[in-house]
Order: structure tokens, then C-alpha cells, then sequence
């Protein structure tokens, strides 16, 4: 349906692909008002105009449209730190410690089942469950990266794509030599040759990767201006560890070795100090916060009001579905506004319109994606979602962010938009054929329950 300017004796209206409508438009714009009655223009892709219904219609033509009753237009939500493919794991195991979850059961099933084929299947249901819930964006670190990226380009996304380097043999590697090297290379392969995917180094964390080995990551990431994504400071047992063999703390460790020199996506931030905090502000390194697998795996709680009072930029991340266990990140932006509430006994330390802002566009600017994402706003890239805001359940409406925090979950998200492109119009996904992977994760959680009979039978 096209968008008709009426306006007589008016100027020849400008052409546009599509024009998104809401009751409310919610652009993120720092100090920036909801915009009631509104439209945001795309074309080519990008974010050409945000403004009234009535000022849009006389200026615009859209060739299709999407109309906006009953509905907010908001910026995509960022996921900044995921592993997608494991949701081909998600509640394999439960409720143990992050060192018994990952050593135990999660990398001897990695390297039991994890191949190409296991990461195309559970990437695209990751997708398809993120485009459901609005995240258009996400970090990922998982092995067959290029199986990973080949999903995005698919499937519509955005991601930030980090292939995991570590000491020890992981899928498709014997150890660090091989792991490095091949995420080198693909590093230099996919950098700047795809507009919605950017590759990154993925050291996994200070306890699994040497001194010597994360600072051959710091000299190649800083040759190719790449971005970093690793784990860091996420549970007691790290700190421990770090403390017991360098004598400080995981920040500190790594800011030693210039990681902090680089751009750095540091996932969790949970185990930290005032010093750490200091120098995690100062060197404009993306913190992302997890709170349900942090919670779930007794991590602790990252002192997220504090980094937020230093000036850190703060993202949120779902972690990957195995100790999460699911994608909707809708959920992390209702625990980050709760959780430091009770932490600090102060009902004020996170609101509503910060923990958006975190899943926004903050968050944006901590997976490095600011530029592009975050924002509607002229010149940013069309990454948008309508959120549905007239359900029994959701009544009555006085305030939309409040609701968008308080009430809002993925089930709610009607539109989803990327790059300008429509993802999933009236909640279907049109970009991933939901039966033919719905049959997929089948034959694959079939084999992988097997194996977890087997390994219960034999303990």
C-alpha cells in the first residue's frame, strides 16, 4: 500500500521504500520525547525521516507501508552477547556452577556434537527466535563462524560475528595454533565485505587462554582494526584463578596485555572492583550485561549502577540459550530495571528508560554498532520493530517506555525490520522456513537426548 501525499500546492513529495507507522514512535534519541502519531522513512536501507504522521504523508511516498495502530516504533533491541548455536543445547543441563556446567557437560558435548551442520541448525533457530522477540542485532562468539555468517546473510539480521580462539582442542580444532590462525583468516575474509555482518577475534576468556596467546590476539586485532568479544570477570571461580596465578584481577590481567587498547566487547563484568570499573570507563570498553545467566549459573551480580555513574557503556546480552534458556532479550531489559533495585535497596538505580537505552541504543555503542544502530534517526541504518501495545493484558496505557519495560515480552513484537528489509510482518517470520527447521533441531535434539541417556546411564 503506497503512502499519498495530498497536500495541495504542496512540494512534489520524495519517494521512499517504506514507511513504518506507530501510535507512538520511540526514536532513543538522547532527550528526545516520544513522538506521538508518528512515522519513520526508509530508503535504501537507511533512516531518511522520523516525524509526524501528518508531516510524513505530505512529504513522502512510500512504496509499501506498514500501518501503526495500536503500536510503538522503536529501534531494534541489540543482543551483545550470545552463543546462537547453542540452542541446539538449550535445557540439556541445569541449575550446577559455571565450572561444572562448562566442563562437565557443555564441552564434552561440544565436542561430541558440534559440526557444521549442528551450527547452521541451531544459529537459524537462534535467528528465527530473535527476529520474533525484536532483537535485530546480536555479538556472537561460536565455532564454524562462516556457517554462523552464512546464516545471517540468510536470514536478514545484523551480528557481529567473533570466531572463539582457546588453548585447548574445541570443534574443528586441535588447539590454540589452528584456532588462531583460522580466526585470522577469517577475520581478513569477511572485514568490510558484508553490510550487515562484522567479524571479529574471540579469545574465550582469561582462564582458558594464556598471557602469551591473548596478547597475539591484541597485535592482529589492532593490525586489522577488528573488534574483540571475550568473556571477562563473569564468576568467582575466574577471579580466583586470575588472583592465583597473576595477582590481580581479570580486568586488570587483560588491560595489562592491551586488550583494553582495543575495541572490546567484555561480556558478564560481574566480578569487579572500583579500580576495574575506573579503567573499564576510561578505556571506553562495551560491558555486557547478562542477568539470567549470571543468576542462573550463580555468577553474581554486575555492579551495573556503578559502571553506569563511571560512564561505562552498558549493553545487555541473553548468553546463549543453554544457561539462559532462551533469546528473549525483552527479559533481560525487565531484570536489569528489577534486579539492582533489590541489590541496592533503591527502587531508582536502574529505571525503565536506562534499561532500554542498555538494549538500545547504548547497547548499540557497546557491541561497536553505534554508528549504524540504536537510534531512529536520519542516516542510521532502518533496524526497527513495532511493538504491539493494545492486548487485554497490557491495559491500561499511561506511559509506553514503563510498558515497554514492565509489560512488554517478545510474544508482543509484531514488526521487525533490518537494513530496511522486512523480517517478519504481522508476527511471521518471512525469511526462515519455520517447518523445515522446526524438523531440523527434531532430528538433532534426538540424537543429542541419546547421548545424554547414555552418559546418565553410565554415571
Amino acid at each position: 500500500m503506497a503512502v499519498l501525499s495530498l497536500c495541495a500546492g504542496a512540494a512534489p513529495a520524495q519517494s521512499a521504500d517504506l514507511v513504518v507507522y506507530g501510535d507512538y514512535v520511540l526514536t532513543m534519541v538522547p532527550d528526545e520525547p516520544v513522538l506521538e502519531n508518528g512515522a519513520v522513512v526508509v530508503r535504501d536501507g537507511a533512516i531518511i525521516a522520523v516525524g509526524s504522521r501528518q508531516t510524513i504523508d505530505e512529504q513522502y511516498i512510500g512504496a509499501e507501508a506498514i500501518a501503526g495502530t495500536h503500536r510503538v516504533v522503536m529501534p531494534g533491541l541489540v543482543n551483545g552477547h550470545t552463543h546462537t548455536a547453542m540452542t541446539l543445547f538449550r535445557g540439556m543441563v541445569d541449575d550446577l556452577d559455571l565450572m561444572t556446567w562448562l566442563n562437565k557437560y557443555v564441552f564434552p558435548m561440544e565436542g561430541r556434537f558440534v559440526t557444521p551442520e549442528f551450527v547452521r541448525i541451531g544459529t537459524e533457530l537462534a535467528c528465527w527466535e530473535m527476529i520474533r522477540g525484536g532483537t535485530t542485532s546480536f555479538v556472537d562468539m561460536y565455532f564454524y563462524p562462516d556457517d554462523i555468517a552464512r546464516v545471517v546473510d540468510r536470514c536478514g539480521l545484523r551480528a557481529v560475528v567473533a570466531s572463539p580462539h582457546i588453548d585447548y582442542p574445541s570443534p574443528g580444532f586441535s588447539g590454540w595454533d589452528d584456532s588462531f590462525a583460522a580466526a585470522v583468516d577469517f577475520v581478513k575474509r569477511w572485514q568490510g565485505k558484508h553490510p550487515r555482518i562484522t567479524p571479529a577475534f574471540a579469545p574465550h576468556a582469561p582462564y582458558t587462554v594464556s598471557p602469551d596467546h591473548l596478547r597475539a590476539t591484541v597485535e592482529k586485532a589492532a593490525e586489522l582494526d577488528a573488534i574483540v568479544s571475550m568473556h571477562l570477570a563473569e564468576a568467582p571461580s575466574e577471579s580466583a584463578y586470575i588472583a592465583e596465578n597473576f595477582a590481580t584481577t581479570p580486568v586488570r590481567h587483560v588491560q595489562g596485555l592491551g586488550l583494553y587498547n582495543q575495541r572490546l566487547i567484555a561480556a558478564h563484568m560481574v566480578q569487579l572492583d572500583p579500580n576495574d570499573i575506573a579503567l573499564t570507563a576510561a578505556s571506553g570498553v562495551g560491558a555486557i550485561h547478562n542477568p539470567t545467566s549470571n543468576m542462573k549459573l550463580g555468577a553474581g551480580i554486575s555492579p551495573v549502577p556503578a559502571m553506569l555513574n563511571a560512564g561505562v557503556n552498558v549493553g545487555l546480552g541473553t548468553d546463549g540459550a543453554a544457561s539462559n534458556n532462551d533469546l528473549d532479550l525483552w527479559e533481560e531489559v525487565r531484570l536489569a530495571a528489577l534486579l539492582h533495585k533489590v541489590q541496592t535497596g533503591d527502587p531508582t538505580a536502574v529505571p525503565a528508560l536506562q534499561a532500554l537505552t542498555m538494549a538500545t541504543r547504548m547497547g548499540a555503542v557497546a557491541a561497536r554498532l553505534g554508528d549504524k544502530v540504536g537510534q531512529l534517526k536520519p542516516g542510521m541504518r532502518a533496524d526497527l520493530i513495532q511493538v504491539q501495545l493494545n492486548k487485554t493484558r497490557q491495559l491500561p496505557l499511561y506511559d509506553v517506555v514503563s510498558h515497554l519495560v514492565y509489560v512488554t515480552d517478545s510474544s508482543d513484537v509484531v514488526t521487525t525490520v533490518v537494513d530496511g528489509k522486512l523480517l517478519m510482518r504481522d508476527r511471521e517470520v518471512l525469511t526462515i522456513d519455520e517447518a523445515a527447521l522446526r524438523a531440523s533441531v527434531a532430528r538433532k535434539s534426538d540424537e543429542i537426548r541419546s547421548a545424554l541417556a547414555a552418559t546418565d546411564d553410565a554415571s
